[in-house]
């Protein structure tokens, strides 16, 4: 399936906000990479930046490769591609390695380096921030030229958050779940994410 296929499905649509240059972008967000929609769209008020995410059905969501996000399937996605000198799209991951890590891919190497350090400070130890592309899967890295987070001039930063960060473990639910206030992993990762959005 194409992006454009996708959004033709229904109950698909784009969610879309401009700001500053620097983008903060969900594409698997909803039902398809739980929380990211919601740690996005709330860093990206936090730090005044742009925001895109995709909403999709939560009985059948559909999981698209980042490399087929290609902004001649959407005006919408490309007025933000366009926008943005930099982003950051936020992503999670459920692979056997080790959950409790933090991957931060991207072929802004400067900006990953930001964020990790800012992530350091702000996460608690039991998560492990890892910028050092040689330790991130290949798969994940998110180095590719046609992955929507190196469109921008200045590319960007892959974030892959562990399902540890995006669970409610008081409430044993994902933490976008209705009716409950963000987890104190949600508030720490959305902090970081908007303190590098504001200072780029």
């Amino acid at each position: 399936m194409t992006f454009a296929e996708l959004l033709e499905q229904p109950g698909v649509d784009e969610e879309f906000v401009l700001r500053s240059r620097f983008g903060i972008l969900a594409f698997h967000g909803g039902p398809v990479e739980r929380v990211t929609s919601m740690i996005a769209r709330m860093a990206a008020e936090r730090a005044g930046a742009s925001f895109y995410t995709i909403n999709q059905p939560a009985d059948r969501p559909l999981h698209l490769p980042s490399t087929r996000f290609r902004p001649d399937d959407s005006a919408n996605f490309a007025g933000v591609i366009d926008h943005c000198e930099a982003v950051c799209t936020v992503h999670g991951y459920g692979r056997d390695m080790d959950k409790q890590w933090i991957l931060l891919g991207g072929q802004n190497r400067a900006l990953a380096s930001a964020l990790g350090d800012a992530l350091r400070e702000s996460v608690r130890p039991k998560y492990r921030v890892v910028d050092d592309l040689d330790e991130i899967p290949k798969e994940l890295r998110g180095v590719h030229a046609s992955n929507p987070v190196n469109l921008p001039p200045k590319q960007g930063v892959q974030m892959e958050l562990p399902p540890g960060v995006r669970w409610n473990w008081k409430a044993g639910s994902w933490a976008d779940a209705p009716g409950l206030e963000p987890t104190l992993d949600v508030l720490d990762v959305v902090g970081a994410l908007a303190s590098v959005a504001s200072e780029y």
